[in-house]
């Protein structure tokens, strides 16, 4: 593709992966947002819960007048406390709805425009039950943003049996949901990962082609799922060309095809593209997002 890749996507970061420190609301949040703020390579950044008041104001001033699109992400919230919007325990699923309602609150406080949650675990006999959960919780959700505004709500589609053993999820499955969910609920979408779609057991086409009208956010990343025994085995996002390593330029690019095929990329409304990359071991953020930056460019030249 000739064409810049501002033309067809808003390119972005999932900041508190590159980051990690960062992931439970304290850490050097406010440092490492300035220095996504100052990359004008990224045109979005993806945040999450900023516990700190006074921290979480300049985080907001920052964010202001970077002229950036921000989007909130709670699934750190759910995952650092292991609750569960489809917890067939009613009082365990309030729990979790109060956790999400609160990051609503926070979203809204920051200037976010975008906001993503994910599934929780299940039991397989209560397969259906949880699926009702979920709707309900969703739904909820849902109405709680429309009442504070104009947010963009977002299920994250994890896997289902490998590393966060979500609900949702295979794409059939996915797409029931969505389905459901956008009946009374014009704001809501799914966000898909290509660092997700080997651990889903499905191909980028099986994985985006049956939820391709429900599309409303992308990540881009890498996973390792050949064996359990290799370093960085499961949903940790590692760089990309790290070993054994799933997804790489080919896989990018593919991804990329596909996604502009469907008409999510597209040059009348950019969609946020981001990486959704993580340091392994001792290697330094701003290496592995330099690394992620290279891998999309060459891809995007395939495209």
């Amino acid at each position: 593709m000739n064409a810049p890749l501002c033309n067809y996507m808003t390119v972005g970061l999932v900041h508190f992966m590159a980051f990690p420190e960062t992931m439970r609301g304290h850490g050097p949040i406010l440092e490492t947002i300035k220095k996504v703020v100052l990359d004008d390579y990224f045109s979005a950044i993806e945040i999450t819960t900023v516990n700190d008041p006074g921290v979480r104001q300049k985080v907001k001033s920052l964010l202001e007048s970077s002229h950036m699109q921000v989007a909130f992400a709670a699934q750190p919230r759910l995952l650092t406390t292991g609750l569960n919007l489809n917890d067939t325990n009613e009082e365990g699923r309030q729990k979790a709805l109060a956790n999400v309602k609160e990051g609503i609150d926070q979203a809204y406080e920051l200037g976010a425009t975008g906001f993503s949650f994910l599934s929780g675990i299940y039991d397989e006999a209560r397969k259906e039950e949880a699926f009702d959960r979920l709707v309900d919780s969703t739904n909820e959700i849902c109405a709680y943003a429309k009442s504070k505004g104009d947010l963009k709500i977002s299920l994250e589609v994890f896997d289902y049996d490998v590393d966060k053993k979500s609900l949702v999820g295979p794409a059939s499955l996915a797409l029931r949901y969505a389905q459901t969910i956008r009946k009374t609920h014009d704001h809501f979408g799914l966000m898909v990962d290509l660092s997700h779609i080997p651990l889903i057991h499905e191909t980028i086409e099986e994985s985006l082609l049956p939820v391709k009208d429900y599309i409303t956010h992308a990540h881009i990343g890498n996973c390792v799922v050949k064996s359990p025994d290799m370093p960085a085995y499961g949903d940790v996002h590692p760089r990309f060309g790290f070993p054994n390593g799933e997804n790489d330029v080919a896989e990018v690019t593919h991804y990329l095809k596909v996604l502009l095929d469907i008409g999510y990329l597209n040059t009348e409304n950019p969609p946020i593209v981001s990486f959704e990359v993580k340091p392994f071991g001792d290697e330094d953020p701003d290496v592995v997002i330099a690394n992620a930056k290279r891998t999309l460019n060459l891809a995007w030249a395939r495209v």
